[in-house]
């Protein structure tokens, strides 16, 4: 799947867009510096996350990124269109397979699952997103909704 493939799916007509529809993202590497400063917003200090030495006792053996920033970065990779996307409406089903290590270099793959007109101007798209490392290894799984502008106007 070509990176661009996630730009086709969320920018495109709601009326368009049919399951089973594919999309991928760019990759992104985690840093230690991400790793920090999502601890210091959040205020989530978890040594797994914060002590180097304490995650080396761990099961995991080293720090590894909070699952939340993993979602986070997820949604940030994929481009949405403002003039189609109106909103996110629910992230269900998240579960994560694996931990991401500093240096680790994630992106998305994901495909359209439903697609459900709400009202005359918006519909509801159901997405499948697989958040994977550079070893094309799942990280994480979930679902997402967004609901959709039914006609974003001229192009």
């Amino acid at each position: 799947m070509a990176v661009d493939a996630a730009t086709h799916v969320f920018s495109r007509d709601f009326d368009s867009i049919e399951p089973e529809d594919p999309f991928v993202s760019r990759g992104r590497t985690v840093t230690e510096t991400d790793i920090v400063a999502f601890a210091a917003l959040t205020g989530d200090w978890h040594p797994q996350h914060a002590d180097a030495e304490w995650a080396t006792e761990s099961r995991f053996g080293e720090r590894i990124a909070h699952g939340m920033l993993v979602l986070s970065f997820a949604l940030g990779l994929v481009d949405f269109d403002p003039a189609r996307v109106v909103a996110l409406r629910r992230i269900a089903k998240a579960t994560f397979k694996a931990p991401v290590k500093i240096g680790d270099t994630i992106r998305v793959e994901g495909r359209v699952l439903t697609t459900k007109a709400l009202d005359p101007a918006t519909g509801l798209v159901e997405t499948g997103w697989r958040v994977v490392n550079q070893s094309g290894r799942a990280v994480a799984v979930f679902s997402l909704e967004a609901v959709w502008r039914r006609d974003a106007g001229p192009e």
